[in-house]
């Protein structure tokens, strides 16, 4: 056991640094950031675009020049207890130049979807889709007229808001965390334990793997992989971690004390910082990082098992698709079950070994029970060492044979030949 030991933290130690003491490792490294930039373009021209478009829509109010003010007072007041976005109200005098509702209804230039005219009393409303939010709140906007004047002048409501200061994170902001859980485990396993492929694929190219089978057991090999690149994925997650809070303690430092207080700004922040998952910020990280160890090894033994069965780097490509495939409906079962935290969809997914690191991941988002989790570690350690059981056979069978076949429940007949060898080179030498 000792010198398998040994030569298991050999390979890891190898592939470790064949990946990391390149200059190709820093560009990995900071592929996130080229992943959020090029979100930050995309939702920058798409918000560009909505915002756009949302400028376009109005909607339009033809009355008297005595409803005029009352009708834009009643607007701005409607509106601020409104949380849907209304498009921008046109009010115009009515008159001859204002008198065709369908011509003001088609003019160029802007989106109405809208058009009240006649008395505020009994309005003629003509709108582009019918019974649509438009319409109906230009018929709220003459109805709130017609009683102000009905009512006659009142005092202005003086309420008073009070902050809900202890009514905890609510359940939206916990699913959000569970999501964001899911997503950062997924993005992370699916860009690190891809890169097994990729390695396996240049030493099957370059006929490295035939030395190291002949060197050490297969199954050195193949652990040592699965340790060297998981070491690989620790750094990595290390060095975000370590530039996220250095960036955090500058923007810090960069901030004005004063400014953030006039502003307010300082209790936005201690309010996102309060939306605690519910099991507590310390247990929820340190339990997402085992459960993406967990489901890093998963998928990682599974790509160098199957992709060991290729005999080139165009069909490890092609045996890749599958998998990658298969993680994204994961992602997809974790997501759902985020959402819906005491369905049974999201058993489903805290049971389903492959999907169970993600959906227990989000559970710890949303349920403060820390007792379930021990137990979904202990049946998640146990299909990663099945896992990595099957797949060491099949990395051998593809190893030995070429990539030539899944044949790893019996002799293939490349491993018969090479036994066959090996006895006569022992018998020559005797």
């Amino acid at each position: 056991m000792i010198p398998f030991i040994k030569n298991m933290l050999v390979i890891a130690r190898r592939d470790f640094l064949a990946i990391v003491a390149t200059p190709t490792f820093l560009l990995f490294l900071l592929a996130p950031l080229f992943m959020v930039g090029m979100g930050l373009a995309g939702g920058m021209g798409a918000s560009k675009l909505a915002d756009s478009a949302r400028g376009a829509g109005r909607i339009v109010a033809v009355a008297d020049a005595a409803d005029v003010e009352a009708l834009r007072a009643a607007d701005t007041r409607l509106r601020a207890g409104i949380a849907r976005e209304i498009p921008v109200l046109d009010v115009r005098i009515a008159g001859p130049a204002n008198a065709d509702t369908l011509a003001i209804a088609t003019e160029k230039g802007s989106d109405t979807y809208a058009v009240l005219s006649g008395p505020l009393a009994a309005p003629r409303i003509v709108e582009r889709e019918p019974d649509s939010s438009a319409g109906r709140y230009l018929a709220m906007l003459a109805d709130d007229v017609v009683r102000a004047r009905a009512a006659g002048p009142l005092p202005a409501p003086a309420p008073r808001f009070e902050s809900l200061s202890s009514g905890g994170t609510s359940i939206a902001i916990r699913q959000s965390l569970g999501f964001g859980a899911v997503f950062v485990i997924f993005l992370l396993t699916l860009l690190l334990a891809g890169q097994t492929v990729s390695s396996l694929a240049e030493e099957k190219g370059n006929k490295v793997i035939e030395i190291l089978a002949a060197a050490v057991p297969l199954e050195s090999v193949f652990l040592g992989k699965l340790l060297g690149f998981l070491g690989v994925t620790i750094l990595f997650i290390a060095f975000w971690v370590v530039m996220a809070i250095a960036g955090g303690f500058v923007a810090v430092t960069q901030m004005d004390p004063a400014a953030l207080s006039t502003a307010g700004q300082a209790g936005e922040a201690a309010t996102a910082l309060a939306a605690m998952p519910a099991t507590g910020w310390p247990f929820f990280l340190g339990i997402g990082f085992v459960y993406f160890i967990l489901s890093f090894l998963l998928l990682g033994a599974v790509f160098l098992g199957v992709g060991a069965q290729a005999g080139t780097v165009r069909e490890i490509q092609m045996l890749s698709l599958p998998i990658t495939i298969f993680q994204v409906g994961m992602f997809s079962l974790s997501s759902a079950a985020a959402s819906a935290p005491d369905s049974g969809l999201a058993r489903f997914a805290q049971i389903f070994p492959f999907s169970s690191p993600l959906a227990m991941a989000a559970r710890a988002a949303t349920d403060d029970a820390r007792s379930v989790h021990l137990l979904a570690l202990g049946w998640q350690a146990i299909w990663v060492a099945l896992v990595i059981f099957v797949s060491v056979r099949l990395f051998r069978a593809g190893v030995l044979s070429g990539g030539g076949g899944w044949k790893f429940w019996r002799r293939t007949a490349s491993t018969a030949t090479l036994a066959a060898a090996t006895e006569q080179t022992t018998d020559d030498r005797r």
